[in-house]
């Protein structure tokens, strides 16, 4: 498995503005990334490629491999660039990579149904929706959960995952299974969020540990992670009225 990391290349920038490849047929520039996705290897290994994109840098294509990891290379896998690819337009710098980021991170997240969320949200019409990275064991996350009869009662969902930051191995992880095995999931997290002891099981069939995994493949470091509707990570507390602006829900 190949290991490429932002670490590698520290605040490595690339500037780019739009280059006469965005006027080539679509076709070709998916052939391209076709065969750019068969014939990239290191040490005459193939590399695990997820998918394979075109960018506006001519001759540069944008490689996501399994492990959710990214990098640049041009059309020969002869050359990689490690780091987020920037316009430089008349609004300033643009970060290219991170909307990428955020419209996958979307993606996956849109594939999680409700059945396996524990979701809060208030009695009148929904205006948007946040999913929440998680840990009962967190105090920012009690924090933010003190926040959210406040985002209900203005119309905004809060769908809870779940995300042991101290790992599978921990209490943290086994209170979370508890809360997702719970007849009544949302009292149960509530209970867990007081600090409370979680009456049941933890031993049923959840989605706990695929949770944990999904978030560190979606870029969760710690928690509360909030991610915004279109897919922006939010790390760390946020209060209820900045959320609200972050949303541009205030009146």
């Amino acid at each position: 498995m190949i290991a490429l990391s932002h670490r590698l290349a520290g605040s490595l920038f690339a500037l780019a503005v739009p280059l006469a490849a965005l006027l080539l047929p679509a076709a070709v520039l998916a052939d391209g990334a076709e065969r750019l996705a068969e014939r990239l290897k290191v040490n005459g290994q193939p590399m695990p490629v997820a998918s394979v994109h075109e960018t506006p840098l001519e001759g540069f294509y944008q490689v996501r491999l399994e492990t959710g990891e990214a990098f640049y290379s041009d059309a020969e896998g002869n050359y990689f660039l490690v780091g987020d690819l920037y316009e430089n337009g008349e609004a300033g710098l643009t970060n290219l990579t991170e909307q990428s980021r955020n419209v996958e991170r979307a993606e996956k997240l849109a594939q999680i149904p409700e059945s396996e969320r524990v979701v809060f949200r208030g009695t009148g019409a929904s205006r948007a929706q946040l999913v929440v990275f998680t840990d009962t064991t967190c105090p920012y996350c009690r924090q933010f959960h003190e926040e959210v009869p406040a985002l209900n009662e203005m119309g905004i969902e809060v769908h809870y995952l779940a995300f042991p930051r101290a790992g599978m191995d921990s209490q943290g992880a086994r209170i979370l299974e508890q809360v997702w095995c719970a007849e009544n999931r949302s009292e149960a997290m509530n209970t867990g969020k007081r600090q409370e002891t979680i009456s049941g099981s933890a031993d049923c069939d959840n989605p706990v540990e695929e949770q944990y995994h999904l978030g560190m493949a979606v870029g969760v470091q710690g928690t509360p992670a909030i991610i915004l509707p279109d897919g922006q990570l939010v790390p760390g507390y946020v209060p209820a009225e900045r959320l609200v602006d972050m949303l541009g829900l205030a009146e």
